[in-house]
């Protein structure tokens, strides 16, 4: 990878927006890579509008944001709203399609518009509360940027106090990593 992928990642307070910029840094560090990972969020936990800036490479990240991402990734109304000005020409934008009345607000200058039913998937087939590793899934796939292996590990890692308590989450979170991926490559 000759340059760093530049990763904005946009949705509601409470939607795993960070936690997702997280495991993707870890595993991205596990993998001897360079990683940068910037939150940016009101003080609200639940109901703000949180962004999470992140960049991976081969070579040292010298700034720690940046004006356009390679994939741009919206969760809510509000989050596309404020992610239009991060998106050019060769901008993957992805959101989930079941946010509505927002056509007027989708990019157009993007390179291409992924719509993926992440929060529809989330709740027909899995859990609600794994909607944000779909889309980590999602992410993984449009950009190569870590493996699914370390990808993996690095929820292992993360959230592997709460698969001991419930060992059924883990192959639930799994699953949903594998069906973000699919749902991408069915788009591209």
């Amino acid at each position: 990878m000759a340059k760093a992928v530049k990763i904005l990642l946009a949705g509601e307070g409470g939607q795993g927006v960070q936690s997702v910029a997280e495991i993707i840094a870890e595993a991205a560090n596990e993998e001897g890579r360079e990683a940068l990972y910037i939150p940016n969020f009101g003080v609200e936990q639940r109901g703000g509008v949180s962004i999470a800036y992140l960049q991976i490479g081969d070579e040292p990240i010298g700034a720690p944001k940046f004006q356009t991402g390679d994939i741009v990734i919206a969760l809510s109304d509000r989050a596309v709203h404020r992610t239009r000005q991060y998106v050019g020409p060769q901008t993957l934008f992805v959101y989930d399609s079941s946010i509505e009345g927002i056509d007027d607000a989708l990019p157009t200058q993007a390179k291409k518009i992924l719509p993926i039913p992440a929060i529809e998937v989330s709740k027909k087939e899995l859990h609600p509360r794994v909607f944000n590793i779909v889309i980590m899934g999602a992410v993984i796939k449009a950009t190569g940027v870590i493996s699914v292996e370390d990808a993996r590990n690095a929820i292992e890692k993360k959230l592997g106090y709460k698969f001991e308590k419930n060992p059924q989450l883990r192959e639930l979170n799994f699953r949903a990593l594998e069906r973000g991926m699919e749902l991408v490559a069915q788009l591209i």
